[in-house]
C-alpha cells in the first residue's frame, strides 16, 4: 500500500514538474503553428479556402538581385535550390562534426569543458555579427584572399555564390550538430567498446557495429537542429550571396514584408509539413537500424 501510494506521489511530483515545459511548449509552439496553418486556409477575409497551397505549387516569384536583373522562380525551384544548399550544410557538420563530437565524449572531464566552452564561444555573438565577419572574410578584397595575395597564390571569387552560402550555414550551425551527438557519445558505456575490440571487431568494425548505433538518436537530433534552420534561413543567402539564390526563406520574408500573410504562411505550412515527413521517416529509419 505504501508502495503504491509512493508511486503515485512520484507520478504526481513528474506531472508537475513538467507543468512550466507543458504550459511554455504549448504557448509558445502549439498556438503559433495553430495560428500558421490558419492563416494559411484563409483569405484576407478569412473565409476558408486552398488557393494559397497551390498558389505554392502554380505560382512564380520574380525579384531582382543586387545589380536590378529581374529573376523569374517558380517556388517549387526556390525549395529545391534551399533543400539542395540545406542537405549539403547538414552533410559537412555531419561528416566533420561526429568525428569531433566522438573525440570530445572521450576526452578527460576538464577537457571536455573547454572544448565545448570554445565550441559555444561563437553562439554567444549575434547571428548578425556572425553573418557580416564572414563577409569579411570571404570579399574579394576579403582577409580570406589577402592571405592567399600573401602566399603568392591567385584570388578566388567566393562572395555572392553557393559555396559562400554553405560556409555560412556550416559555420552558423556547426555546433547544432556537435553538441547533441557528443551528449549522447558521452553517455555511450566504453565497455561495449572494450568488448567489442575483445572480440575482435577492428576499429571500423566497432565504429559500424556499436559507436554508430548508439550514437543514431544523437545523429537524428543533430541533423534535424542543422536542416531546418538552414532549409529556412533568408538572411545568409541575402548576404553571403548577394541576393543571387533566392531561397525558402526569402520568399517567406518577401511576402511578409509585402503584407501577404496568408500566403507567407503557406509557404511556410508547406515548408513545415515537408519537414515533418522528412524527420518522420529519419526516425524511422534509425529506429528500424536500431532495432535490427
Amino acid at each position: 500500500m505504501n508502495l503504491k501510494r509512493s508511486n503515485r506521489n512520484l507520478a504526481l511530483i513528474r506531472r508537475l514538474a513538467l507543468t512550466p515545459y507543458s504550459f511554455w511548449a504549448v504557448l509558445f509552439i502549439l498556438v503559433p503553428l495553430i495560428f500558421v496553418a490558419y492563416y494559411a486556409f484563409t483569405d484576407s477575409a478569412f473565409h476558408f479556402t486552398t488557393e494559397n497551397i497551390l498558389r505554392f505549387f502554380k505560382a512564380t516569384s520574380e525579384i531582382s538581385d543586387e545589380n536590378g536583373t529581374r529573376m523569374v522562380h517558380t517556388y517549387l525551384l526556390i525549395f529545391g535550390r534551399s533543400l539542395k544548399l540545406a542537405v549539403i550544410s547538414t552533410i559537412i557538420c555531419l561528416v566533420f562534426g561526429y568525428p569531433f563530437a566522438y573525440l570530445i565524449s572521450r576526452a578527460s572531464p576538464k577537457t571536455q569543458g573547454i572544448l565545448i566552452t570554445l565550441i559555444m564561444i561563437p553562439m554567444w555573438m549575434n547571428f548578425l555579427i556572425r553573418t557580416y565577419a564572414w563577409m569579411t572574410i570571404l570579399q574579394d578584397t576579403g582577409i580570406f584572399n589577402g592571405l592567399l595575395g600573401m602566399l603568392g597564390l591567385g584570388k578566388i571569387h567566393i562572395i555572392g555564390t553557393e559555396s559562400a552560402v554553405v560556409i555560412g550555414m556550416v559555420y552558423d550551425y556547426f555546433p547544432y550538430m556537435i553538441l547533441p551527438i557528443y551528449s549522447v557519445m558521452a553517455k555511450m558505456d566504453i565497455k561495449l567498446i572494450e568488448a567489442a575490440h575483445d572480440l575482435g571487431c577492428n576499429g571500423i568494425g566497432v565504429l559500424r557495429r556499436v559507436i554508430w548505433p548508439l550514437s543514431l538518436p544523437g545523429v537524428i537530433s543533430g541533423i534535424t537542429m542543422v536542416l531546418i534552420p538552414s532549409i529556412s534561413t533568408f538572411y545568409i543567402s541575402q548576404k553571403l550571396g548577394n541576393g543571387k539564390f533566392y531561397l525558402i526563406g526569402d520568399a517567406i520574408e518577401s511576402q511578409y514584408t509585402a503584407n501577404n500573410l496568408h500566403f507567407a504562411a503557406a509557404i511556410a505550412f508547406i515548408l513545415m509539413v515537408i519537414l515533418l515527413i522528412c524527420m518522420a521517416v529519419m526516425q524511422r529509419a534509425a529506429n528500424k537500424r536500431a532495432t535490427a
